[in-house]
């Protein structure tokens, strides 16, 4: 329930002081067995749960799907597996991305806020960047994306150079050696989340050498997250590009 409909009630006597702390108990947490749904989680802290679908069974999918469906109708899903998306299915209307491995309920925001980039290194880092995009637009933010413009072919960076700039947040992807965002922080203005991916050959250690590169980039306004972490890079930048776009009211 909405809590200023929970509290226009309260005030107008519709409800007593006992029926309104039941509701706002059950707002908590529901525990559904397999899992406990934080559904105040948005009205806290501004980004809804999201499920982490790995791990879990196909059932456990659906039913927590089908709780946080009936609770705000938007429901967002990550590495989820065909056969999570195929459980999800037979109850719920849901759209599936093989490539991200996203499971979603619900059409992204409009319009959409602001502007966040993702930009990649090469074309194999896209399904991570793409986790990272679509999580943000899910969440509500405006994202373009710029994909293999790694320091491989530098020019292929400067070539957008004026959509990088026009950004909240740039959200930049790499694996192999993870230059890129280095790069990006040293000649954009918005804040840099560095994403490193485990694409790469033996020496990269499945992600960990882009990982301690990007961790070590000298360049300032670069924060990153862990290794093929698309849905937190990209929660993260929808989180600066909404607060942005607020302060500029």
């Amino acid at each position: 329930m909405n809590l200023d409909i929970l509290l226009d009630d309260f005030e107008a006597g519709n409800i007593t002081r006992d029926e309104m702390k039941s509701v706002l108990r059950k707002q908590t947490f529901v525990d559904i067995g397999c899992a406990k749904i934080d559904h105040n989680r948005e009205a806290r802290t501004g980004g809804p749960e999201v499920v982490y679908c790995a791990g879990k069974t196909p059932d456990q999918v659906a039913t927590i799907f089908q709780s946080m469906h009936a609770h705000n109708g938007r429901v967002l899903g990550t590495r989820a597996a065909p056969e999570h998306a195929e459980a999800v299915a037979q109850v719920l209307d849901v759209t599936y991305d093989p490539k991200s491995l996203l499971l979603t309920i619900g059409s992204p925001a409009v319009p959409a806020l602001g502007k966040i980039v993702v930009v990649s290194a090469g074309t194999s880092d896209q399904p991570v960047a793409e986790e990272a995009a679509g999580t943000a637009e899910f969440l509500g933010s405006h994202v373009e994306r710029h994909y293999d413009c790694g320091v491989a072919g530098i020019h292929r960076l400067f070539s957008v150079m004026d959509e990088l700039n026009s950004a909240s947040a740039i959200i930049a992807v790499a694996g192999m050696e993870g230059a890129l965002p280095s790069v990006v922080g040293g000649i954009a203005v918005p804040p840099v989340i560095a994403l490193p991916t485990s694409v790469g050959y033996g020496a990269n250690f499945q992600g960990l050498a882009a990982l301690l590169t990007m961790m070590n980039s000298c360049a300032p306004g670069i924060g990153v997250v862990n290794i093929d972490n698309g849905f937190g890079a990209g929660y993260l930048a929808h989180k600066i590009n909404k607060m942005a776009v607020l302060n500029s009211k």
